[in-house]
């Protein structure tokens, strides 16, 4: 088993020495053996800091981290939180992002524009989150929520109203989501939560009902939006229809037709 001093072990774990003293103050971390007045490290504290960072990185605060290190070190089994964390934070969606080049982001949605106004609308599409400054070109996080707005602004609607109706439909998704969210957290969260923590089997059931909802929602989410869709569309189209179609009958007719 490998040996380290502190600042060895902060080097092979990617973190600090005082990084490495403030874990050990808080419990997180085993005191060292010591050798004369020289704290040695192996490699089960390297172990532990390598878990202490990926749960930090994951949002755990220090208290929930000793917790769990503490139920593991008692023999109690914690892969079904970590499970149930791994649900709670796995993207919902498998689309693979892209990347964009500032240019073609340009001749895409601004072309013509001012210089200013390219910039306005660039800083914009980040607030939306649409597009991620990277280096020397923006990461997209949905190619396909852009491919839209390309096709939108194609179409021949300005990009100001395309973003208007991209953060429109941000906050809608938003409210959307709140509720399928509540739903879960008030009729299953809820009865399972009490003084006591939850039993190893209740959070294998809360974690099974999240992963059911990933399937649901775009089930439920879809057919309404089409058939709200269909609605709406005939609604202000139909009487545009009509008056092209009572026009078109209106017309003479030519020679060869008749």
């Amino acid at each position: 088993m490998a040996e380290y001093r502190i600042d060895e072990l902060a080097h092979a774990a990617g973190s600090t020495v005082r990084n490495i003293r403030a874990y050990q103050d808080r419990g997180l971390l085993p005191p060292p053996r010591l050798e004369g007045r020289v704290g040695i490290y192996d490699d089960t504290h390297l172990a532990r800091l390598r878990l202490i960072g990926k749960l930090l990185a994951r949002g755990y605060t220090f208290a929930i981290i000793k917790d769990l290190i503490s139920a593991w070190e008692t023999g109690k089994d914690v892969s079904e939180v970590l499970g149930l964390e791994k649900v709670l934070t796995d993207p919902w969606s498998d689309e693979i992002p892209g990347a964009a080049a500032v240019d073609d982001l340009i001749a895409t949605f601004t072309p013509g524009l001012p210089d200013d106004e390219v910039a306005r609308v660039l800083e914009r599409t980040v607030e939306l989150g649409l597009i991620e400054p990277e280096g020397d070109h923006y990461k997209v996080p949905s190619p396909r929520l852009l491919h839209v707005g390309a096709e939108l602004v194609a179409a021949g609607i300005p990009i100001d109203s395309v973003l208007d109706i991209a953060a429109q439909i941000r906050d809608d998704c938003d409210v959307i989501a709140g509720r399928f969210v509540n739903l879960v957290y008030d009729h299953v969260f809820t009865p399972l939560h009490s003084e006591a923590h939850p039993t190893t089997d209740e959070v294998s059931e809360i974690a099974a009902v999240v992963r059911r909802m990933r399937p649901l929602v775009k089930m439920v989410v879809d057919p309404f939006i089409a058939r709200a869709m269909e609605v709406r569309v005939q609604a202000a189209l139909g009487t545009q229809l009509e008056l092209i179609r009572d026009h078109m009958a209106g017309e003479p007719r030519t020679a060869a037709e008749g």
